[in-house]
């Protein structure tokens, strides 16, 4: 038998959070919340800190970033700060998101590479973490 987890609105939690499946939370979460299934952040729902899911519906409050590989619901009563990347985004009328959004299938983590990022300065930064010129020569 797989029904959905819930944390119900008595439930609260410090630290990251993860699962498989799917689940709803109607509590508080103050972390990362981590999983490969669905996520429903429930009208009582408080959560500070970033979402990474395949999907989310959210009804609750979010203060973090949100990375689905599929599709992110906001309903009329969300409130979202922090920006979005999804395959999918519906944000219905009443829902109240603050943020930058990344929508499309490629979507997922690499959504936040600059695109035009260029240093005039003579000197080379002290990292060489592979970034590097745009011609590459392997």
């Amino acid at each position: 038998m797989s029904g959905k987890n819930v944390l119900s609105n008595d439930v609260e939690i410090k630290g990251d959070l993860k699962f498989s499946n799917d689940l709803i939370i109607d509590g508080k979460i103050d972390g990362k919340v981590i999983s490969d299934g669905s996520l429903t952040v429930g009208e009582n729902a408080i959560i500070t800190g970033s979402i990474e899911t395949r999907t989310v519906t959210i009804f609750g409050k979010v203060e973090g970033n949100v990375t689905v590989t599929e599709r992110c619901e906001l309903k009329s009563n969300a409130v979202l700060v922090g920006d979005i990347s999804a395959g999918t985004l519906s944000i219905e009328e009443g829902a109240s998101f603050m943020g930058q959004s990344s929508v499309g299938r490629k979507s997922t983590r690499s959504a936040s590479k600059p695109a035009n990022s260029v240093s005039a300065s003579s000197s080379t930064p002290p990292s060489s973490g592979g970034g590097g010129s745009p011609k590459s020569s392997s």
